[in-house]
């Protein structure tokens, strides 16, 4: 499987995820007022994931340390 290439993830990109994901860590639960949340490809892309909108989350840094480039499957992409 060919990795995907990264992109620039848009300023408003990054705050529709964060809305759409209520400003909530999706592995934790913990939000943007008690840790740094970033954004975190579900499928990652080492694994061929795509830089499509429904493949980002909202995860707090522990959570995307901890998950690095494997596959979850407590998480599924929002849109097919």
């Amino acid at each position: 499987m060919a990795k995907t290439p990264r992109i620039f993830i848009p300023l408003v990109v990054r705050k529709y995820v964060f809305a759409r994901d209520n400003y909530c860590c999706q592995s934790c639960g913990k939000t943007s007022q008690q840790t740094i949340l970033n954004i975190d490809h579900i499928i990652p892309l080492a694994k061929g994931g795509s830089n499509d909108i429904s493949n980002l989350q909202t995860l707090c840094c522990s959570c995307n340390q901890k998950k690095r480039d494997y596959l979850d499957s407590r998480f599924q992409r929002r849109f097919s």
